[in-house]
C-alpha cells in the first residue's frame, strides 16, 4: 500500500452544509485557502442549491470565485439539476458532482423523487458538461445502510454506479451516509461495484458515526481503491440519521496513511491549523481524533 492516495476535502461543502452555525462567505474562502496552502489540492467548496433548503450553502458562487486565484487546486461543487449547473457555469465551475441514492427511501427523503427520476434529472446536466468540457463527480448515498431501508444491496450499488458512469460520471464516490458499515460490508460492496467498473476511478465517502471510518477505508484500500473524501476536523453529519457524525477526519486519515508510509501530500500542522480556525468559527472542538490529541500535545508542551 505504499503508493499514493488521493484525498479529495469536503469540509466546505459536506461538511459546513449540515452545521447549525453559518459560516460567512470571506471565512469560508479562507478556509478554502488554509486548506490548499496544507496541500490539500482537491477541495469542494459549495453547492449550488436552494438556500432554504441548505442555507449554509448560500453564496456557494461568491465563495467559488473568491477561490479562484488559488493557483494548482481543483475545486468541485455539487448541482442537483440545470438550474444549479447553470449557476454554476456562471461562476467559472470546471469539476461539478451530481448525487444519487442506493435506497429509494433516502432519496425521497433526501431530493424528494425516486433513483430513476433522480437519474433523468442528471442526464441533461451529464449530456451538457460533456459539451462544455467540465468534469463530473458521481456520488451514491447510503452504500452501506439506510436509515429508511435498512441494509442495501451491493448489487443495487453496483447497478447505480454502472449508470452513473455511462451517463459520463468521471469516478464514482460511494457513501456511507450514515455510517453504519464495517470492513466486510464495505469490501463486499467495493468488490461488487470493482467487478463493473475500474477501480481506479472509485472513491471511498464514510462516515464514522459508528467509529469504523477508518477500518473500512483500510478495507477499501486493501481492495485497490486509491481516493478518500475526508472532511478536516470530522465536520458535518446526516439530518435524516439521528447521531450520524460528519465524514471521516482528514487528519485521522492523514495521520494513518503517513504512519503506513503512504504518501498523502498533506502537512499536519497547517491542516491542524485550518481544522483549528473553523472549529472556533462554529464555537465547539474538532471532532477529528488526531485534532483532539495534537491540540491537547500542545496544550501540554506550551505549559512546560
Amino acid at each position: 500500500m505504499s503508493n499514493q492516495v488521493h484525498i479529495v476535502e469536503m469540509g466546505p461543502r459536506d461538511g459546513l452544509q449540515n452545521e447549525k452555525t453559518p459560516v460567512s462567505v470571506e471565512a469560508r474562502i479562507a478556509f478554502v485557502e488554509a486548506l490548499v496552502a496544507a496541500g490539500l489540492n482537491t477541495v469542494e467548496v459549495g453547492a449550488f442549491v436552494s438556500p432554504k433548503a441548505i442555507p449554509q450553502m448560500a453564496s456557494s458562487d461568491a465563495v467559488l470565485r473568491g477561490a479562484g486565484h488559488i493557483k494548482d487546486a481543483e475545486f468541485h461543487v455539487l448541482v442537483p439539476n440545470e438550474k444549479g449547473y447553470d449557476a454554476a457555469r456562471a461562476a467559472g465551475a470546471q469539476v461539478v458532482s451530481v448525487f444519487a441514492a442506493a435506497s429509494e427511501g433516502f432519496s425521497r427523503a433526501n431530493i424528494n423523487c425516486s433513483i430513476a427520476e433522480s437519474i433523468e434529472r442528471f442526464k441533461p446536466v451529464l449530456a451538457r458538461a460533456k459539451t462544455d468540457g467540465v468534469k463530473v463527480r458521481g456520488y451514491i448515498s447510503c452504500v452501506l445502510g439506510c436509515p429508511f431501508d435498512g441494509e442495501i444491496k451491493p448489487k443495487a450499488v453496483a447497478d447505480l454506479a454502472v449508470t452513473l458512469w455511462d451517463l459520463g460520471c468521471y469516478e464514482i464516490s460511494l457513501g456511507d451516509t450514515i455510517g453504519v458499515g464495517t470492513p466486510l460490508k464495505a469490501r463486499e460492496m467495493l468488490r461488487a461495484v470493482g467487478a463493473e467498473l475500474p477501480v481506479a476511478n472509485l472513491a471511498m465517502h464514510f462516515h464514522d458515526t459508528y467509529g469504523q471510518a477508518l477500518a473500512n477505508l483500510y478495507a477499501g484500500m486493501e481492495e485497490g481503491v486509491r481516493v478518500i473524501d475526508s472532511a478536516a476536523g470530522g465536520l458535518g453529519g446526516c439530518p435524516y440519521a439521528p447521531g450520524a457524525t460528519g465524514n471521516v477526519a482528514t487528519e485521522d486519515v492523514v495521520y494513518m496513511l503517513e504512519g503506513m508510509g503512504v504518501n498523502t501530500g498533506v502537512d499536519m500542522e497547517k491542516l491542524l491549523a485550518a481544522t483549528n480556525e473553523v472549529a472556533g468559527l462554529l464555537g465547539r472542538p474538532p471532532v477529528s481524533r488526531v485534532a483532539s490529541a495534537l491540540n491537547a500535545k500542545r496544550k501540554r508542551l506550551s505549559g512546560l
